[in-house]
C-alpha cells in the first residue's frame, strides 16, 4: 500500500522516470494516473459547460451541439498533430536524444499554427452561413452565431493545447499536461456562469459567454505550457532557433500527423453526418443527443487518458528496441480500460435518469438523452479496447493503419447504417444510436486482428 501511495505521489507531481526500464506495472500507473485525471477535469468542464448552457433552453443547447460537431474538424487536426508528435517525440526520448525530441516538438507547434489559420479565417467571417449549412433554424442562428464565431476563431488555442500536452506526455511527464489542463478548466468553470448569466461585474452574454470563458481558460493554459517548455527543467527544452523551418523534420512531423489528422478526421467528421441526420427532427432531439453525448464523453475521456499511456509506452519502448515490452503494455492497458468501460455501461443502463435529470431539458430531449446513453453504451467493452489499440499504433508511428480502419468503421459502416436505420427503416434517432454501437464494435474486432499481426513493431521513424 505504501508503494502505491508513493507511486501516486510521483505520478501526480511529475517525478521523471525511465519508462523503458522500470517495472511495466509501475510505468502504466505512473503514466495513466495523471492522464486519467487530466481527462477527468476536461470531461468535468464539458459536462458543466453544457449544464450552464442548458439553463438557457433547447435552442442554446442546440447551438453548442451544432458548433461542437463543426469543431470536431478542429479536434481532428489538433489531435492528429498530437498523435504524430507523440510518435516522434516518444521515439527520440526512448533513444535518449532529448535535443532531437525538442526540435521535432518545435516543428509540430509550427505546423499547428499554420493549419489553424485555415479554420479561423472562414470561421470568423462565415459563422452564420456555416450554421445554415447545418440546417440550424433562424432562431438558433440568431442566438448562436457569435458563439460559433468565437469558438472557430479560437481554434488556434485548441491546436496548441493538444500539441503541447502531447509533447509533455510523450516526453514521459504527463503530470505537466494534467496540471495545465486543471488550471485551464478551473478558469473555465469559474468564468462560465459569470459570462453566461452576467454575475457580479461580468456582462450577461448568454451562450456567447460560454465561448468567452472557454477561450480565456485555454489561452491561459497555452501561456503556461510555453513557459514550462522554454524555462522549465523537463526533457523538452525549446529554443527560438528551433522554430526555423527545418524541411526534413517538418516533413516527418507532417507525414506522421497526416495519418493522425485523417484518422481522427474520418472518425469525427462522421459525427457531423450524424448531426445532419438528426437535424431532420426537432430541436429537442438535437438537444437531447447533445446532452447524452456530453455525459457519455464525460465518462469516456478518462478511458482515453489511459489509452494515451499505452501510446507513450509503445513509442519509448520501440525507441529502446524492446517491442515485446511494448506489446505487453498494450494488452495490460486494454484489459484495464475494458473493465472500466464495462462499469460505465452498467451505470448508463440502470441509472441514466440520475445523470440526465440535472439538466434543464424538455420532456422530449430528456427521453432522447436517456435512449442515447442506453443504446450507445452497449458497445463500451469494444470502445475501451479499440481506444488502446488505436493509440498503440499511433505510438509506434503507424498512424495510417488506424486511418484505414477508421474509414472502414465510420464511413463504410456507421454513416450508411445510420441513414438506413434512421431514415429508411423508420427508427429515427434510435437508428443513429444503434449505428454508433454496431460500427464501433466491428471496428474493434478488426483492429485487434490487425494489431496481432505485429507489423507495427517494425515501424521506423
Amino acid at each position: 500500500m505504501n508503494n502505491f501511495f508513493t507511486e501516486l505521489k510521483d505520478s501526480i507531481f511529475g517525478v521523471e522516470q525511465d519508462y523503458t526500464k522500470i517495472r511495466l506495472r509501475k510505468a502504466i500507473v505512473l503514466l495513466s494516473i495523471p492522464m486519467v485525471l487530466e481527462m477527468l477535469f476536461e470531461s468535468l468542464f464539458a459536462i458543466l459547460d453544457i449544464y450552464f448552457v442548458s439553463q438557457l433552453g433547447d435552442n442554446a443547447t442546440a447551438v453548442v451541439g451544432l458548433t461542437e460537431s463543426l469543431m470536431t474538424l478542429v479536434y481532428a487536426i489538433g489531435i492528429g498533430i498530437a498523435m504524430g508528435t507523440t510518435g516522434l517525440v516518444s521515439r527520440r526520448i526512448g533513444e535518449k536524444n532529448p535535443e532531437k525530441a525538442s526540435r521535432g516538438a518545435s516543428q509540430a507547434i509550427l505546423l499547428s499554427l499554420f493549419l489553424s489559420l485555415f479554420i479561423a479565417i472562414p470561421g470568423f467571417f462565415a459563422a452564420e452561413k456555416i450554421l445554415g449549412l447545418m440546417k440550424a433554424s433562424p432562431e438558433v442562428i440568431e442566438q448562436g452565431r457569435n458563439y460559433t464565431r468565437l469558438m472557430m476563431t479560437g481554434n488556434i488555442l485548441i491546436m496548441l493545447l493538444f500539441v503541447n500536452n502531447a509533447i509533455f506526455r510523450s516526453a514521459g511527464n504527463p503530470a505537466l499536461s494534467m496540471w495545465v489542463l486543471i488550471i485551464a478548466n478551473l478558469v473555465n468553470i469559474v468564468l462560465d456562469p459569470c459570462f453566461i448569466f452576467g454575475l457580479g461585474p461580468f456582462p450577461e452574454l448568454g451562450v456567447t459567454g460560454a465561448a468567452v470563458a472557454t477561450n480565456t481558460g485555454r489561452g491561459l493554459a497555452v501561456l503556461i505550457q510555453f513557459y514550462l517548455m522554454f524555462k522549465g527543467k523537463g526533457r523538452i527544452k525549446l529554443r527560438l532557433s528551433y522554430f526555423r523551418l527545418q524541411i526534413k523534420t517538418m516533413w516527418k512531423v507532417l507525414y506522421l500527423s497526416g495519418g493522425g489528422i485523417f484518422q481522427f478526421l474520418i472518425a469525427t467528421s462522421s459525427w457531423i453526418f450524424l448531426y445532419r441526420i438528426l437535424s431532420s427532427y426537432q430541436e429537442e432531439v438535437i438537444a437531447g443527443y447533445t446532452i447524452g453525448i456530453r455525459i457519455f464523453v464525460f465518462f469516456l475521456l478518462p478511458a482515453w487518458g489511459l489509452s494515451n499511456a499505452a501510446s507513450t509506452l509503445v513509442g519509448q519502448n520501440l525507441g529502446a528496441k524492446n517491442p515485446e515490452r511494448a506489446q505487453k503494455a498494450v494488452w495490460i492497458t486494454a484489459l484495464v480500460n475494458a473493465c472500466y468501460m464495462l462499469l460505465i455501461m452498467l451505470l448508463f443502463q440502470f441509472i441514466p435518469h440520475i445523470l440526465i435529470s440535472a439538466f434543464g431539458t424538455s420532456e422530449v430531449s430528456y427521453d432522447v438523452a436517456i435512449r442515447c446513453l442506453k443504446i450507445i453504451s452497449l458497445g463500451n467493452l469494444f470502445y475501451g479496447v479499440q481506444m488502446v489499440i488505436g493509440q498503440a499504433f499511433n505510438g509506434a508511428g503507424d498512424t495510417y493503419t488506424p486511418t484505414l480502419l477508421n474509414f472502414i468503421g465510420f464511413w463504410l459502416i456507421e454513416i450508411p447504417l445510420a441513414a438506413l436505420l434512421a431514415l429508411k427503416l423508420g427508427m429515427e434517432e434510435n437508428g443513429v444510436f444503434y449505428s454508433i454501437f454496431i460500427a464501433e464494435s466491428v471496428l474493434c474486432i478488426i483492429s485487434v486482428y490487425v494489431f496481432t499481426r505485429g507489423k507495427w513493431k517494425l515501424r521506423e521513424i
